[in-house]
């Protein structure tokens, strides 16, 4: 009884499949090789991981959020529970990230699991610069990278991030809502500054 309670799924708990996520997938589907090796960082629900089965050599999600590992999981992504890529070596060839991207205050956090797919903190791009600082560790020489931002996050901010990483970038897609518009950023190394 013990064991089934640790992988039950809240579904409260898991970000659902929504614009972002969708927008996400489609700008991978785009991208995706078949002989990819596709990591999905911060999968939530497990929507894009398991989009792309069958498509790649394989996917490997991970998720903060226990509840989202064993939704992942549910839907047959291979997912393990970390802290972005914490832990993981790869290479990678293709990786996927919506990350937490709302701006948020200390006092309007929500404190629960949730709250890892929507905090970004102050300025959005909390997890973000964690992300790309840590990202040449585990990206293939020539691999690539697609990041969802929104417009509330300040995508000239993020793209300028990248290129202090060394990576150059460029938008691939875009998503007008309401009151934001999300972009999927594509990022790669950038190959002439390799060997400044």
């Amino acid at each position: 009884m013990s064991d089934r309670r640790k992988t039950d799924v809240v579904p409260d708990q898991v970000y659902p499949p929504a614009e972002d996520s969708f927008l996400l997938l489609r700008a991978a589907l785009r991208e995706v090789r078949p002989a990819d090796r596709v990591l999905e960082v911060g999968t939530g629900s497990g929507y894009v991981g398991a989009g792309l089965a069958g498509r790649v050599t394989g996917v490997v999600a991970t998720d903060i959020n226990p509840h989202a590992v064993a939704c992942a999981r549910a839907r047959g992504v291979s997912a393990v529970r970390t802290d972005l890529f914490s832990g993981l070596s790869g290479p990678f060839d293709l990786i996927l990230f919506n990350p937490p991207y709302l701006p948020t205050l200390p006092d309007e956090r929500i404190d629960d699991w949730l709250e890892y797919a929507l905090d970004g903190g102050p300025t959005g791009r909390a997890t973000i610069e964690r992300f790309i600082a840590d990202l040449g560790r585990v990206l293939a020489p020539f691999g690539r990278v697609l990041l969802l931002v929104s417009s509330l996050t300040d995508l000239d901010a993020v793209r300028e991030l990248f290129a202090q990483a060394g990576f150059v970038s460029f938008i691939v897609d875009t998503e007008p809502l309401e009151d934001e518009t999300l972009y999927v950023i594509r990022a790669m190394r950038d190959l002439c500054r390799v060997g400044a």
